[in-house]
């Protein structure tokens, strides 16, 4: 089976089906051959035969994933928060999902992890090189923190029991970028539908890490890792330019501290979950 090309329709757990990436999935994955099981801690809205169930019921996600053919897990806390939450949500909540995956013989992970895994990284100086995929874990926050656990955690499972995973660095996946820094890491929807679906379909991932953005001009990271399993994105954020530049200003990272590194704003004063 070649990366897009379903040779048949496969069943996949969608985890954090409510979330912001998870509603944007479930209207652009079906038509690429997904039938989509939902699951989040809250109601999905228009879906009443959605799963309701916390990341830390670990019966509930056995269930979740007998029978699929693989997981997308968007599930978690999204911006920064307690340690402990943190904890709860997205370390023990990802261990609990892995840990039900294997059980049930599930051997396919598409798995959310985040820029800011690496958002200490200072940003590139204009015409440096892009930043490659095996630049060293710098986490700005607690949220980063467990999305580097997530990525090594995925190292070991497909070391131990031989399950794959794609852990996808996602940059900034709104339907139009909103600031001027991500004009640089923007993942237009069509293109995250894209890139999962190679990751769901690839053959031999092992554990591949990529990094999620569409094919921006004013990329700053390394896409060739996600290009290797067959991604290939269509769009760019360019035409959002001239608009936010001029509410803005210019991308700054020698006088911005919140520009001044992969992070942004995760770095400086990040945004904080409201639960």
């Amino acid at each position: 089976m070649s990366a897009g090309q379903p040779a048949e329709r496969r069943t996949v757990l969608l985890t954090g089906a409510a979330g912001g990436v998870g509603t944007l999935m479930r209207d652009l994955l079906p038509p690429r051959g997904y039938d989509l099981r939902l699951l989040d801690v809250v109601p999905v809205e228009g879906e009443p035969g959605a799963i309701i169930a916390d990341l830390g019921d670990r019966e509930a996600l056995r269930a979740a994933v007998r029978g699929t053919d693989a997981i997308l897990h968007l599930a978690g806390i999204s911006l920064e928060s307690s340690f402990e939450k943190i904890l709860r949500a997205n370390i023990e909540g990802t261990y609990n999902l892995y840990e039900a995956a294997r059980a049930e013989g599930v051997r396919r992970v598409v798995f959310a992890s985040s820029n800011h895994a690496v958002g200490y990284t200072p940003w590139p100086e204009p015409g440096a090189a892009p930043v490659p995929i095996d630049t060293p874990h710098r986490p700005d926050t607690f949220y980063g923190l467990s999305k580097c656990f997530g990525e090594d955690l995925a190292q070991l499972y497909w070391d131990k029991y031989g399950i794959e995973t794609v852990s996808v660095r996602i940059g900034s996946c709104f339907p139009e970028p909103t600031s001027v820094r991500m004009l640089s890491v923007w993942l237009s929807p069509s293109d995250g539908a894209r890139l999962f679906d190679a990751a769901l379909s690839a053959e031999g991932v092992g554990h591949t890490v990529v990094y999620g953005s569409s094919a921006n001009t004013r990329q700053v990271w390394d896409l060739s890792s996600a290009r290797s399993i067959g991604y290939e994105p269509r769009d760019d954020s360019e035409p959002f330019a001239a608009k936010l530049i001029a509410e803005q200003g210019e991308l700054d990272p020698a006088t911005r501290p919140d520009h001044a590194h992969l992070g942004g704003a995760f770095v400086t004063d990040p945004p904080i979950w409201p639960r």
